[in-house]
């Protein structure tokens, strides 16, 4: 999962939401602000009245101050103090081991949310920022996005409306709150015996706690369920699992999606809109619903004949392993990644598990961080002795190369315990500002095996610390509008530019820099993998564009019962749905900050792909790295993205690329 930056006092205030120590000095003291470390929920509390007293007090004391020369700088202070007092807290409530501490974060969360959209409502405020006149392009779009941040809150709305849809921004951010909650406390176990789990890779099972039956318990974080999924040769094996994930959240969270739906789209007609995908698009790239669906429509068109080509091929693989006839044989959702993979081995000899013994977690993540050293001129040190919310936590500065300015801090989560974020995610918890020398801060949050990534995962390191890069390499002139804080449907793509970056040899031959005393990945093994890259394709980008679809379909004028939409729009694909199951009850992102913006995902693949042919020639050229670095990252959201691609590529971007990589 992508994560984003969602901080910003002019938005849903909820976060969305994936080295070797030797030979590396660490740093002093990491930049900027200490994080917060709490031992118990009532310092939770105290933290959360002392910030939130401080905020009122300088909102009080800017709304004495009217628009002009200097108000928008002060305003951005708004942000910045926002970001200082309540930044870990959005951040522990995913990540915290002690469950009373997440409690605490999450009713701070709410109280924090109660500030936020009482300040974009603040008509004082508004009107302020109405008399303000820009001094030039940067000023512009911050100014033009706090205006429409203030008019999407319902700043000009009537007293009884304008109440409403406090009301309803409110109860949003609760019921999305919720809705996460019940997916990380429910610290799912299913129940194994070791022969349902023959094919599934001992080292991912065999130190498990087991039940009083002398049964393996696995939990449904990624390394315990994509193994199953890819490795057990029990299809009933894999279907529990399957139908565990599938339903995550349960009935509790169809209920609440339904009841979040019903309140968008209340919320969007207080606006006059038609729907709250009509609302919300017109400050996106696409800018209406009807594009996004074009936009669908087009990936559906290019993908269709090949998904159902692949989901054919499938068939005749389980029909030869099992030994049934191919008219009798039917393939399943949960067998799809288990044939994908036999069907990759045996075309392409390549075995996803064989990459683990090359890329160990820690020394997979210095290889990261030093792809980005070579190409943008930074450096990572390691501060061991910071730990702030978990023993495994590491904390890393980033420095200028030349000259080591420290310039930012990075925190990195990489194991999976009970009651944390159980995907993949970066929360930009601290926008960076070259106007007042203040320095971002995020924090990577995944969930690998121990025993090694596979060049999937890898690939999902690469993506996440993406996010990571953005959030750090900023060098915007208001923390408002650093790193990710972009268009939803261009935040994706700088992480998704990265991730083709696992199939390079010059990439990965950079494992030898940071570890000496790793192997080197075959170069047979490469080339297989390589070749294996596109297959599956159709299924992966048909299942997103199914999402994407989803999305949109929930957030249209008719607000359509969540369950009902999902089984009718699932059911028309080749794989059908497989009825009890409740997909939409694990979809957070629909639930949280995606909602109406899924469809991002693939609008930024395009993107991806276009950037990506900058680097065409050398994925670790320092000249285009730099490039990149200034343009594209370092103006973070101070610029719209059409006017940075312009400008990194040389001309006005296209899908050419996106749509050539789908083709067969």
């Amino acid at each position: 999962m992508s994560g984003g930056r969602s901080f910003g006092i002019v938005a849903l205030l909820c976060l969305l939401a994936g080295a070797v120590q030797a030979g590396l000095k660490s740093s002093p003291v990491p930049p900027g602000p200490v994080f917060p470390v709490f031992t118990g929920p009532a310092q939770v509390h105290a933290a959360c009245d002392e910030g939130i007293e401080a905020a009122n007090a300088a909102v009080k004391d800017l709304e004495k101050r009217p628009g002009g020369k200097g108000w928008l700088r002060a305003y951005d202070d708004i942000n910045a103090l926002f970001e200082d007092k309540a930044g870990a807290i959005y951040l522990l409530s995913h990540v915290h081991p002690e469950k009373a501490i997440r409690d605490a974060t999450e009713a701070c969360e709410r109280r924090w949310q109660d500030f936020s959209t009482t300040l974009a409502q603040n008509e004082t405020l508004y009107r302020a920022a109405k008399a303000t006149t820009p001094a030039d392009a940067i000023d512009r779009q911050f100014l033009k996005t706090t205006l429409e941040a203030f008019e999407d809150a319902g700043v000009s709305l009537p007293a009884v409306p304008r109440a409403r849809a406090k009301a309803i921004l409110d109860r949003i951010n609760e019921l999305s709150q919720t809705f996460d909650k019940n997916i990380r406390d429910a610290a799912t176990l299913l129940p194994f015996a070791d022969a349902e789990l023959a094919g599934v890779p001992e080292a991912v099972w065999k130190n498990n706690k087991r039940d009083g039956q002398g049964r393996v318990l696995l939990g449904l974080d990624s390394p315990s369920y994509t193994p199953v999924m890819q490795d057990a040769t029990s299809a009933a094996t894999r279907e529990r699992m399957w139908r565990a994930k599938t339903d995550e959240g349960g009935a509790p969270n169809l209920k609440l999606l339904a009841e979040i739906g019903q309140l968008r789209l209340e919320y969007a007609r207080l606006f006059g809109a038609r729907s709250y995908a009509d609302f919300l698009l017109k400050r996106r790239m696409a800018g209406t619903p009807e594009a996004a669906d074009r936009f669908l429509s087009d990936v559906h068109a290019a993908v269709q004949a090949r998904e159902k080509s692949e989901v054919e091929e499938l068939r005749a693989a389980k029909a030869q392993h099992l030994g049934t006839p191919l008219a009798a044989t039917r393939i399943e959702r949960w067998d799809v990644s288990f044939y994908t993979e036999r069907v990759k081995r045996a075309r392409y000899s390549v075995d996803q598990n064989a990459f683990k013994p090359y890329f160990p977690p820690q020394q997979s993540l210095a290889l990261v961080m030093r792809i980005i050293e070579k190409t943008m001129g930074v450096r990572y040190e390691l501060m061991p002795e910071n730990k702030p919310w978990h023993r495994e936590v590491q904390t890393w500065v980033v420095s200028e190369a030349a000259g080591g300015k420290p310039i930012a801090t990075l925190y990195v989560d990489l194991y999976p315990r009970e009651g944390k974020y159980n995907h993949a995610a970066v929360w930009s918890f601290r926008g960076g500002s070259i106007a007042t020398g203040r320095v971002p801060q995020a924090a990577l949050v995944v969930n690998f095996d121990r025993a090694g990534l596979t060049l999937d995962e890898l690939e999902t390191l690469l993506h996440e610390f993406g996010h990571a890069v953005h959030s750090n390499l900023s060098a915007t002139r208001y923390s408002s509008q650093a790193g990710t804080s972009t268009l939803r449907d261009f935040v994706e793509a700088p992480s998704q530019m990265l991730e083709e970056w696992v199939y390079s040899r010059a990439v990965l031959d950079l494992m030898q820099e940071v570890c000496p005393g790793c192997k080197r990945v075959p170069d047979e093994l490469l080339a297989q993998a390589v070749k294996a890259r596109h297959y599956g394709k159709g299924i992966r980008y048909a299942r997103q564009n199914l999402y994407a679809a989803f999305d949109l379909g929930l957030h249209t004028a008719e607000a359509p019962e969540p369950m009902a939409l999902w089984a009718r729009m699932e059911g028309a694909t080749p794989l059908g749905h497989v009825p009890g199951t409740m997909f939409p009850a694990g979809f957070s992102h629909v639930a949280g900050g995606y909602a109406a913006s899924y469809y991002g995902y693939l609008w930024s693949e395009v993107i991806a792909a276009d950037l990506r042919t900058a680097f065409a020639k050398d994925k670790l050229s320092p000249t285009v790295g730099k490039r990149y670095r200034q343009i594209v990252l370092g103006n973070g959201g101070q610029l719209p993205p059409d006017v940075l691609l312009r400008q990194f590529l040389g001309r006005e971007t296209n899908a050419k690329a996106f749509f050539a990589e789908l083709k067969p």
